[in-house]
């Protein structure tokens, strides 16, 4: 007998369902919760979507994306973190923990009510023009925690999904038998227990991650490939980041000065085994912490050249040198990933987009980015600036005023120096760095414009 098959039909497509003048906004960490405030606070229509069940980013660290760690803390100071409008309490540390931030991220989104714009546990699977024109409305496909699919027309889409989610793995030749894994897994230092750990990169995860590791290891490298210039988290017992003073120096000279006060602080760091730096200071990320310094001076942690390859537990280094680890971390950063957009609708030019004050489409005009930003010290307030912005140009388009046409003659180019003066090295991580008070100056200055 011949057997019947069953015909099960496929689910129904989710019908369009069109959205009117509102904005898509993806993202409820620090820059989704400052571009939320600023269109509810000018009463633009907006959706929010967080793939997390709520707010604060990566500083949940119960939220699948964080990278964040137990020991992990900020670098710079909560004066010059915080946004302007709603200080953290004195209550609060110096260089606050994970907890002490995603409790203030809670605290922003209850305080101005930014919890009711938002969709959580709802992913963005993908985020299209309607059509080629620079006015295009975008059609946004987005997922519920239980599979329910919405399709949604949108007059813009504001993308604020972060930056330091998606891990950078470096290309490292042969194979290596013990655990590899990067800084973005990592948790908790009971994992180096007993181990023998080298932990690759020495920016600011890296170097955090190995005093960590110092006190459970049996014994922990770290592999750099360049010098870096280590910036202690207090100076006279005052935050290092709030002792700037009002004057401003030219790049040249702020770099001889601060190189030399430094030098007071910290010493020379290639006394411990490390690369003079191979650029000069704040042309790369400072690294903010001494804590590696004082372990390299007691031998706690050795330093070692770059990685040749891997041969089982044996790990070859470029100098010729050798040594067996069983546990090797790879704290070498994060790459721009915007998984729901096509990659040429954000302008990539080379590492990074190629976005008008890092924000702005140079063509759409209903396309924005926040966050896509790194520069030191700007704090979260320079990403409530870049929230400002976008809003007061979106008030200003959909009111049909000359200001709003003026900043898109702007953005379709040259585009502005944000260097401030500062040559900055060539590498993935820096392609979107600016200077922070040139960077800020321009926002402001492009913010009243609109005003």
């Amino acid at each position: 007998m011949k057997r019947t098959e069953v015909q099960i039909p496929a689910p129904a497509a989710a019908p369009v369902l069109d959205r009117g003048p509102a904005l898509a906004l993806i993202g409820a960490g620090p820059s989704g919760l400052a571009a939320a405030r600023n269109l509810a606070k000018l009463g633009l229509p907006f959706q929010g979507f967080e793939a997390h069940t709520d707010v604060g980013g990566l500083w949940d660290i119960a939220n699948p994306r964080s990278t964040v760690y137990e020991s992990a803390h900020l670098i710079s100071s909560k004066r010059t973190t915080e946004f302007t409008e709603f200080p953290m309490p004195d209550t609060v540390a110096d260089y606050p923990s994970h907890r002490e931030l995603r409790q203030y991220f809670s605290d922003f989104a209850d305080r101005f009510g930014l919890r009711a714009y938002y969709r959580f546990g709802t992913r963005v699977l993908r985020a299209e023009p309607l059509d080629d024109s620079d006015t295009a409305r975008w059609r946004v496909t987005s997922q519920a925690l239980d599979g329910t699919v919405a399709v949604e027309d949108y007059a813009g889409l504001v993308v604020a999904n972060g930056t330091l989610a998606e891990p950078q793995m470096p290309h490292l030749d042969g194979a290596f038998s013990g655990e590899l894994m990067h800084t973005a897994q990592y948790k908790h230092p009971e994992i180096f227990r007993g181990k023998r750990v080298l932990i690759v990169g020495a920016g600011n995860s890296g170097c955090d991650i190995a005093v960590d590791a110092v006190h459970h290891a049996r014994s922990v490298d770290l592999s750099v490939r360049r010098g870096y210039y280590f910036v202690p988290k207090y100076v006279f017992g005052k935050p290092a980041d709030t002792l700037g003073g009002k004057i401003r120096l030219p790049a040249w000279l702020k770099q001889r000065v601060d190189a030399t006060v430094l030098k007071w602080f910290t010493g020379d760091p290639v006394r411990f085994g490390f690369p003079k730096p191979d650029h000069r200071m704040y042309e790369s990320h400072p690294v903010v912490n001494s804590l590696v310094l004082y372990h390299a001076g007691h031998g706690d942690i050795g330093v070692r050249g770059d990685i040749r390859r891997f041969e089982g537990a044996t790990v070859h280094f470029a100098d010729g040198s050798a040594r067996e680890y069983d546990l090797v971390m790879c704290a070498t950063g994060y790459k721009l990933h915007y998984p729901f957009l096509d990659r040429a609708l954000l302008n990539w030019r080379g590492q990074a987009p190629q976005l008008y004050l890092n924000i702005f489409h140079p063509r759409l005009h209903t396309l924005f980015v926040m966050g896509m930003i790194e520069a030191s010290g700007i704090g979260w307030q320079g990403r409530y600036e870049q929230a400002e912005l976008i809003a007061r140009y979106w008030q200003a388009r959909m009111q049909g005023r000359p200001a709003a046409e003026a900043l898109n003659r702007r953005k379709a180019g040259p585009p502005p120096d944000l260097s401030g003066g500062y040559r900055y090295l060539k590498l993935e991580r820096m392609a979107y760095y600016v200077h922070k008070d040139t960077y800020r100056r321009a926002v402001r200055d492009a913010i009243a414009a609109l005003a």
